[in-house]
């Protein structure tokens, strides 16, 4: 049994897993009055605690870049004062176990790669597209990682105008259009798209850029399938917009897109299994 912990800049959340199956999980809030690394650190601790007896190992999926398990915020209002955080040092240190720290999106890849959706390719990719845009790489099937912890980070892509792709084509990015105009936000959008035309091309749109950039990332790296979570990612019609996108292209740039099929704990799932693996 292994213990795992997600780390996200509204959630925390922890569990006790086994063969790919989260047998207990637990939620807390990621601090708000103190978002430094101590704060959190202590607060994920606290969460862990009751999880602990009787594991071998913990493994850590965290907002951000990672590299030899530090930690660096890429957004400064996710987490505040995270620059080269040892947690993985601080989390080891606390619990007596080996520890391993791993990016969210790519321990969410390495749970697909696993047990999920990208199980029976060698070369894929994870997407989830939610408040922002998140990606992780398995390529020849091994989890890719670089030494600087920025890499698959398929949100800073750029879009056609220069912008960040999470920037247009996120559902924040959703959020945003639709309460200019009165409307509740992202899923909103979802639902008038069926009547109501902006909303549609709206939405189109931000599965385009999405589809774009699969391509590109197809003929660049072979790969063979592209796994699509996230709230906005797994809303009614997103997927078939982006093969639908993806269909209007070259043969070439032909992939094969599914949906995520962890869910939630795709994160949890992917980090505990790269701990095993890791602390052998």
């Amino acid at each position: 049994m292994i213990v795992a912990l997600d780390i996200g800049g509204t959630k925390l959340a922890a569990a006790r897993v086994e063969g790919g199956r989260v047998l207990e999980r637990l939620e807390a809030p990621t601090p708000t009055h103190d978002r430094g690394p101590e704060a959190v650190t202590r607060a994920a601790l606290e969460l862990l605690r009751p999880l602990l007896p009787g594991a071998r190992a913990l493994g850590v999926a965290a907002t951000g870049g990672v590299a030899e398990g530090k930690v660096t915020a890429l957004n400064a209002d996710t987490l505040q004062g995270w620059h080269a955080y040892d947690l993985q040092g601080a989390l080891h240190e606390a619990t007596g176990l080996p520890t391993a720290v791993v990016n969210d999106a790519d321990a969410a890849a390495w749970g697909e790669a696993a047990y999920g959706a990208g199980r029976g390719v060698e070369n894929f990719i994870f997407v989830t597209v939610s408040t922002g845009v998140g990606s992780g790489l398995v390529l020849g099937g091994r989890l890719y990682l670089s030494r600087h912890g920025l890499h698959a980070e398929m949100g800073y892509m750029r879009a056609p105008d220069g912008t960040p792709l999470e920037l247009v084509a996120s559902g924040g990015a959703l959020d945003r259009w639709a309460r200019e105009r009165g409307w509740e936000g992202a899923r909103e959008v979802v639902r008038r798209a069926a009547a109501d035309p902006a909303a549609e091309a709206k939405l189109t749109e931000s599965a385009g850029l999405v589809a774009d950039k699969l391509a590109d990332l197809k003929v660049m790296l072979g790969l063979e399938r592209a796994v699509i979570g996230g709230g906005l990612g797994l809303s009614a019609g997103y997927l078939e917009r982006v093969r639908a996108a993806l269909g209007r292209l070259d043969p070439l740039y032909a992939l094969e897109v599914l949906p995520a099929a962890l869910g939630a704990d795709a994160g949890l799932i992917g980090a505990a299994d790269w701990a095993g693996r890791t602390s052998q």
